[in-house]
């Protein structure tokens, strides 16, 4: 796998996720950012460390931060913890929003016997609050799925499939979302999903010095919208 390093220094390295690749070793033994990454930063490093500082959901592209030591990730998980760290996600949605910008707050439960998540209340003891804002950039008209619309996503928590399940909950699923999306789930063809980690801002860890990475998707279904052109 070749790394798509956007920075490096001795406390963070900050990567290009590819699609359909886990962030870290999981069950199904795949093949994996996180276990490349080190071994990369052991060609260069006397101790190599890496700690992972948010994760992606496999299906997800776009920017992932890791520790390159215990320190940084402390200082980084704190921020996150904290909610201290700016997330922010482009995605493309089957539909047209009634409202430019809405801010979505859920209660979610994690399903983890079938890997997804629900929108469930707050009397639920297993459920956690769930907080995202949504901003459409553009819309398009298509022949085959309808009005597709580009939003820009602010992610306030972090939680399991969030971003996924409150859209469809909001009845703007994800365009080849096909655990969310009605339409993709009865698709038989294999489709990526249309969200993409495009910015991560966060103190480092050492200097304190504000710093913020950013990635464009170029991939279908983006492609249709003049802002990738």
């Amino acid at each position: 796998m070749n790394l798509n390093i956007i920075f490096e220094d001795k406390h963070i390295l900050c990567l290009v996720k590819p699609q359909g690749i886990p962030s870290q070793s999981d069950k199904t033994k795949d093949e994996d950012l996180m276990t490349e990454a080190l071994k990369y930063v052991s060609c260069n490093e006397k101790v190599p460390y890496l700690g992972l500082i948010q994760r992606l959901d496999r299906p997800v592209g776009g920017i992932i931060v890791y520790a390159k030591t215990e320190f940084a990730n402390k200082e980084l998980s704190r921020q996150v913890q904290l909610r201290q760290t700016e997330k922010e996600y482009l995605t493309v949605v089957c539909g047209n929003p009634e409202k430019e910008s809405a801010v979505l707050e859920d209660y979610l439960k994690k399903l983890k016997t079938i890997n997804m998540s629900k929108i469930t209340s707050s009397e639920d003891k297993q459920a956690k609050p769930a907080k995202l804002k949504y901003e459409v950039i553009e819309s398009t008209d298509t022949e085959e799925y309808g009005i597709l619309t580009l939003l820009k996503i602010k992610l306030y928590t972090g939680r399991h499939h969030q971003i996924r399940v409150q859209l469809s909950n909001a009845n703007l699923p994800i365009w080849g979302d096909n655990k969310y999306n009605k339409l993709f789930v009865r698709k038989k063809d294999f489709t990526q999903i249309a969200l993409w980690s495009h910015k991560f801002g966060f103190r480092h860890p050492k200097t304190k010095e504000y710093m913020e990475f950013t990635s464009e998707p170029d991939s279908y279904p983006f492609k249709l919208f003049k802002s990738f052109k």
